[in-house]
């Protein structure tokens, strides 16, 4: 997967799948993704952190980009030394995705804070078909500790900018 970050020469790609840009794509996601990562040996945090990264890139697509060419968004994740990387590409929005202060009252704009909480890094790029949202979570042979650590809290990695 091209959109993801360069710092690695030989990955193993273990999914990519074109959904529907509809609300129902986002459940359809996360069962496949969690089947997929639970049949390669993740353990179940790993799992349950991914899928739900992977809900809120997804969400934010339906709601606030275009589609890709055919009316679909491209989801794809990579088993990779020792973490999960996830990509979530879309055709675009004219904004670009940041996270942002949502109030106490508001009804939405938290997905990019739980997506920086939980994500060892993320990041947006773009390219002549659009945007990806990225994210690398931590993986079943991932060497630091706190990654893996049930207790979770801000500043374990570092912080990209993006949607």
């Amino acid at each position: 997967m091209s959109q993801l970050p360069a710092r690695r020469r030989e990955v193993r790609v273990a999914g990519t799948v074109l959904l529907p840009c509809v609300p129902a794509s986002v459940a359809v996601a996360r069962q496949r993704l969690a089947a997929e990562l639970t049949a390669a040996g993740i353990f179940d945090g790993v799992v349950v952190d991914t899928v739900l990264v992977v809900s809120e890139l997804l969400s934010n697509a339906i709601r606030h980009a275009r589609p890709l060419p055919g009316s679909n968004l491209r989801l794809a994740w990579e088993l990779n030394d020792g973490v999960v990387e996830i990509a979530v590409s879309d055709g675009g929005a004219a904004t670009r995705p940041m996270t942002v202060q949502a109030t106490v009252s508001s009804l939405g704009g938290r997905g990019l804070d739980i997506v920086d909480y939980l994500a060892r890094s993320w990041g947006v790029r773009t390219d002549d078909t659009g945007l990806t949202v990225w994210a690398v979570m931590a993986g079943p042979e991932d060497p630091d500790p706190r990654f893996a650590a049930p207790v979770r809290g801000p500043g374990r990695r570092k912080r990209a900018p993006g949607r």
